[in-house]
């Protein structure tokens, strides 16, 4: 298929989304084997590619406003998903930022059925075996929303203790985070862990801290202010400790402009680890952001 009307049939069924949000992504009648590839890691002798699939869209867990996400919610129905997920391995995106709320056990075991295959990167809440038992994950992480509430009671114990869980499961355990300091603390401390998932954004600020950067000002929605100082101290903190990590959120989740884009990523790996990923989720509702994020992916790496 030429790449003109390869447009042409990607913009007609983004505008029809966009009308009655029925259509399904399109068939690459061409198959895989034209496909880019993004490339891949070396995590704990598993080959993993170096962007991984988000879940947040999926499930309408937008971090913008509550329409943005019942816009997601209505449009990736579980066969979008699917769709989604299917078009990601055709790209070489081959692990899964799974989380284990409502709906999406189905979904993925609805894709395995497909013939689908993707390794398993857990962000969790709950018990480790639990979620060893339900999912054999590669590897699981504690949520950062809940290492980051620990971190600010001053009583890590919890973290550590669902940590000591999670290693007598088999799988590979970390933590995430939204404060570098959570991961300095862990690396000073010489905590247990493979690896650690950090935010590019630090978007767990209490009221106080916030008043403090802001001259006794508090932002609405604090939760979700995105400070453009905050990614280069998230990722310092990744490429001084050895361990991988994956860092998320570096698109500021949706908040930067489409001719910066190019930029983020760029800018991302260039400050990680080559030993380290991204975690990116994929919202197809107006655009191919599958093919282009994988294709932009794709030139930088190799541009680097």
């Amino acid at each position: 298929m030429s790449d003109t009307r390869r447009t042409f049939l990607q913009s007609a069924v983004f505008a029809a989304g966009l009308a009655g949000g029925a259509a399904a992504l399109p068939a690459d009648p061409a198959g895989p084997a034209l496909e880019v590839q993004v490339p891949k890691v070396t995590f704990f002798g598993v080959e993993i590619s170096r962007m991984v699939l988000g879940v947040n869209p999926f499930y309408g867990y937008g971090h913008y406003n509550t329409t943005l996400g019942t816009i997601m919610r209505e449009y990736y129905t579980p066969q979008r998903i699917c769709e989604v997920m299917h078009q990601c391995s055709r790209f070489g995106i081959n692990a899964y930022n799974f989380v284990n709320v409502p709906r999406a056990q189905q979904d993925l075991e609805r894709f395995q059925a497909e013939g689908g295959k993707m390794h398993l990167i857990v962000q969790a809440f709950e018990d480790p075996a639990k979620i060893y038992a339900s999912f054999r994950p590669l590897a699981m992480y504690m949520r950062g929303t809940e290492v980051d509430r620990a971190f600010q009671a001053g009583d890590m114990g919890p973290v550590k203790e669902w940590s000591k869980k999670a290693r007598d499961t088999g799988s590979k355990i970390g933590i995430g985070t939204h404060k570098p300091e959570v991961i300095r603390l862990a690396e000073d401390e010489g905590w247990d862990l493979d690896f650690y998932a950090g935010c590019a954004y630090n978007v767990t600020r209490t009221a106080v801290e916030w008043r403090k950067m802001l001259g006794g000002e508090l932002p609405e929605m604090p939760s979700e202010i995105y400070v453009q100082s905050d990614p280069p101290r998230m990722f310092k903190v990744m490429r001084q400790t050895t361990k991988p990590c994956f860092a998320y959120k570096i698109l500021a989740a949706g908040r930067i402009p489409e001719p910066d884009l190019d930029r983020a990523f760029q800018t991302a790996f260039e400050s990680i680890k080559p030993t380290d990923a991204i975690f990116i989720g994929m919202f197809p509702r107006v655009k191919d952001e599958v093919r282009e994020n994988a294709e932009r992916v794709h030139r930088i790496l190799a541009r680097g």
